[in-house]
């Protein structure tokens, strides 16, 4: 499950997400095919206001946001997504700042909340060394993927993440190490909080 946030960032507090974007994918007779996806705005508490640089990113204002579902509803909603009885890895570009989001929400999103991740910054650097950074819109261009004109925005953006993640496990298909995706997930994993010991959990960056 590919998934993304946008978020405000207020001073003193966690980022707040504003919107929401996952994309099921699998693997089936030789070819990744989407299997059902969500996208969702969300509205900000009131100490986490939607500044003028969030609305130059992501083109989303105040307005719009004001009559988006709280968290509760939004991510409740996806979370509902995780109840069924199947394995899931969650895929994200960076994917620490989508597990920050998701374990500061953890009350409206249990489920999902205990479920790893997969960092496609770590895995690219592994299978294709040497770029000069593992931004989103790098790897788009090292894998000719075009960027979309809505950049910026979660349902863009899990779009494009996802086309780097097929990329990115087509190229490990000829490393005779990385075999499955045990081996993926030993180079780029990432336990979700809700999964690590308490202890590791305070000291955890």
């Amino acid at each position: 499950m590919v998934i993304d946030f946008e978020a405000t960032t207020p001073t003193g507090h966690p980022a707040q997400p504003i919107e929401v974007a996952a994309l099921a994918l699998r693997y089936k007779e030789g070819a990744w095919t989407g299997a059902g996806r969500r996208a969702s705005l969300i509205r900000p508490p009131a100490f986490a206001p939607v500044t003028p640089a969030v609305t130059a990113q992501t083109g989303l204002t105040p307005e719009q946001l004001s009559q988006a579902p709280g968290p509760a509803e939004a991510l409740g909603a996806l979370d509902r997504r995780f109840t069924a009885d199947k394995p899931y890895l969650l895929v994200a570009q960076h994917a620490a700042t989508e597990a920050n989001i998701i374990h500061n929400q953890r009350e409206h999103c249990p489920a999902l909340a205990r479920i790893d991740l997969l960092d496609t910054i770590p895995l690219a650097k592994y299978i294709i060394p040497g770029l000069p950074n593992y931004q989103l819109d790098t790897l788009l261009a090292h894998f000719a993927i075009k960027k979309p004109a809505n950049r910026h925005r979660a349902y863009a953006d899990v779009d494009v993440t996802a086309q780097v993640f097929v990329r990115l496990v087509s190229a490990a298909d000829e490393d005779a190490q990385l075999s499955d995706l045990a081996a993926l997930v030993k180079i780029a994993g990432r336990t979700a909080k809700c999964n690590m010991p308490a202890q590791e959990e305070l000291f955890d960056a």
